[in-house]
């Protein structure tokens, strides 16, 4: 099994080698995700440390889904795969970005490329209404093709 060092002090954790994964208070750590050759930010996740282990084991990307409270192997389902490329660890080690490739072109379960699909318009122009713009035009696939009539994956 993959072993994570305990924290000791700032210096071990910023400054060593030592693999030291900073868990919050319900055991996660978030995960961002983007392209490995684009760089294009896919989506933002989570992994408990059985997660972690898994995606160093296996060389996909596996989180933890909070509102299923289960792990969840990217793809394994509409066979979007992730496949791990690279990972990073921030400075204090409580932030990870997997760099991955896509099979199938697309990472969210609501069909689009990217779980960043829509933009919010900001600045002095805005109103205290705001309405979201699409950046991305087309869905790469059809979620209830995919899915079924599943409920949505995400909490309301």
């Amino acid at each position: 099994m993959i072993h994570f060092e305990p924290r000791t002090s700032i210096h071990q954790v910023e400054e060593t080698t030592a693999f030291a994964p900073k868990f919050d208070e319900n055991g996660l750590i978030p995960v961002i995700t983007t392209d490995y050759t684009s760089g294009e930010v896919l989506m933002h996740g989570y992994m408990n440390r059985d997660a972690f282990r898994q995606t160093l084991a296996i060389g996909e990307a596996v989180y933890f889904s909070r509102s299923r409270q289960q792990l969840w192997h990217k793809g394994k389902t509409s066979g979007l795969v992730q496949t791990v490329r690279e990972i990073r660890i921030d400075d204090d080690q409580d932030c990870v970005w997997l760099r991955v490739d896509v099979v199938g072109g697309a990472s969210c379960h609501v069909g689009y490329r990217s779980c960043f699909y829509r933009s919010v318009p900001f600045g002095q122009s805005t109103s205290e209404s705001v309405a979201l713009a699409f950046t991305e035009k087309e869905k790469v696939f059809d979620p209830k093709a995919v899915y079924g009539d599943a409920p949505n994956p995400t909490q309301l």
